[in-house]
C-alpha cells in the first residue's frame, strides 16, 4: 500500500530528522530490511551496537517513504557504484526511482539523523569525542586545521575538534569516499586559514549537548535547514510512515555557505 502523505522539499532546503533508538529490540520492524541490510545487522557483536543499526536503517527507510510514497520495506537502497561483479559501492541512493532525493544517514551512541534534500549530500552525528581522543587525532589533519587547533586550550580544542571531525566525514561521505580518502588531503577548519573546498557547503548544525552534528551539500549558497525530532512512539508505529509527514520542524535554520562568502567578490 503506497504512502498517501508525502513531503516535497523547497527550492534551497535540507530536511534534517533526528530518529531515537527504539525502547525495545521488538520495537523494530526488521522485516522492512532488505537481505544485506539484514546480515550487516546480525554483523554487530554488540546487542546495543545491533539495535542501533537497525533502527537507523528502518528509521531511514520511513523517513524516505515519505518523501517517494513507496512503503519502506519496498524501496531499492544500494550503493551508488556498481562493481560488475553483483555488488555496489559507495553513497547509498534510492535506486529506480529517478527524482528521488538524495539523502545521508549517521547514528552514533544512541542517536541516528538522516539529511535529505535535492543535491548530493553527506551527514555525520558523533558523540563529543574525549580530551585524549581529539590529541591522539590531531597529527592525521590538514597542517592548517592543527595550526589552528594547536593556538586553543585543551577544553576548547576537544570541542573544535568534535565539529571539524563531523564537517570531514560529512564531506567525505558526500565525496562518497568515506575515510578511504585521507583526512589530511581537505581542510575544513573554521578560522579561513586554509581554503575550503571548492562547490560544496559545510557546516555544523545546532544538536543536544552530547553530541555534534554536520552535514555536507553539494553546490553553492545557504541552505534553509528545517529540523525534526521523531518522538519514539510515533517512529515506530505501523502507520509510521503517514504520520511522519505530520511532525513539524522543531528549529529552523541556516546553513551557511562560508566558503562562497569569502569567495565573493566585494562592492566597490
Amino acid at each position: 500500500m503506497a504512502v498517501s502523505n508525502v513531503l516535497s522539499l523547497g527550492e534551497g532546503e535540507l530536511h534534517l530528522w533526528l530518529l531515537p533508538p527504539p525502547l525495545s529490540p521488538r520495537d523494530v520492524p526488521i522485516g522492512e530490511l532488505d537481505a544485506l541490510e539484514q546480515r550487516r545487522a546480525a554483523a554487530y557483536v554488540a546487542a546495543e551496537n545491533q539495535r542501533m543499526y537497525t533502527a537507523a536503517h528502518v528509521g531511514l527507510r520511513r523517513v524516505l517513504a515519505v518523501y517517494t510514497g513507496v512503503e519502506p520495506r519496498l524501496l531499492s537502497i544500494a550503493g551508488e557504484r556498481y562493481d560488475g561483479e553483483g555488488g555496489r559501492h559507495g553513497r547509498p541512493r534510492v535506486l529506480g526511482m529517478p527524482g528521488a532525493p538524495e539523502f545521508s544517514l549517521s547514528h552514533s551512541h544512541g542517536l541516528a539523523v538522516v539529511a535529505v534534500t535535492e543535491p548530493r549530500v553527506g551527514a555525520d552525528v558523533q558523540r563529543l569525542p574525549s580530551d585524549a581522543t581529539a590529541e591522539a587525532c590531531l597529527p592525521a589533519l590538514h597542517p592548517a586545521e592543527r595550526e589552528e587547533l594547536g593556538r586553543m586550550s585543551v577544553t576548547e580544542r576537544t570541542k573544535a575538534f568534535g565539529r571539524l571531525w563531523t564537517r570531514k566525514e560529512a564531506y567525505l561521505k558526500g565525496l562518497g569516499t568515506g575515510l578511504g580518502r585521507g583526512v589530511h588531503l581537505d581542510y575544513l577548519g573554521e578560522y579561513g586559514t586554509g581554503e575550503r573546498p571548492d562547490g560544496w557547503v559545510v557546516g555544523n548544525l545546532p544538536l543536544c549537548g552530547s553530541h555534534v552534528a554536520a552535514v555536507a551539500v553539494l553546490g553553492s549558497g545557504d541552505r534553509r535547514v528545517l529540523m525534526r525530532s521523531v518522538p519514539e512512539a510515533l517512529l515506530y508505529a505501523r502507520d509510521a510512515a503517514d504520520r511522519l509527514a505530520t511532525v513539524e520542524p522543531g528549529l529552523h535554520t541556516l546553513l551557511r555557505d562560508v566558503a562562497g562568502a569569502r569567495s565573493a567578490p566585494r562592492a566597490a
